[in-house]
């Protein structure tokens, strides 16, 4: 994933676009940073699923930033966290669509033997592990929450 990002880096730079290289500075800035943060927690650089999370959240930061600008009638802001978002997840997984997450949740329940809302946990714990960057853990949560509940 690390070479995704700089060869990405390196092909914005030679044709000179201004918002995928800033966006995409910004992106391996962040990596730099979870390296660093790994080092000290005795690693020697963070893996792709530290990664993943990093982006993930990006993303989800850039999403309510352009949200915040529309609501504020700031729409060239609000482009420009839209593009940095379009830019931040060519590098993430496919995102599972509702009706996948509900199939997704519901094949978790049964793995975990989940019957009552104190399993929550062991379920989410369950997806997080095999859906990292896949879907959207507060939706998901509800619909556990809704199942189990």
């Amino acid at each position: 994933m690390r070479d995704e990002i700089n060869f990405a880096l390196k092909d914005a730079l030679k044709a000179q676009d201004k918002r995928r290289l800033s966006t995409l500075r910004m992106v391996s800035a962040a990596v730099k940073d979870r390296d660093i943060a790994a080092r000290g927690e005795g690693k020697e650089q963070a893996t792709d699923a530290e990664i993943l999370a990093t982006l993930t959240k990006m993303v989800k930061q850039r999403e309510e930033s352009r949200k915040v600008y529309a609501d504020a009638g700031r729409d060239e802001l609000a482009a420009q966290e839209a593009e940095e978002v379009e830019i931040i997840s060519e590098f993430l997984p496919k995102q599972l669509s509702d009706a996948e997450m509900e199939k997704a949740v519901d094949e978790a329940i049964a793995a975990t033997g989940a019957g009552s809302i104190k399993d929550m946990g062991k379920v989410m714990g369950e997806l997080k592990g095999k859906y990292a960057g896949q879907m959207d853990f507060a939706k998901a949560g509800a619909t556990v929450k809704a199942k189990l509940g």
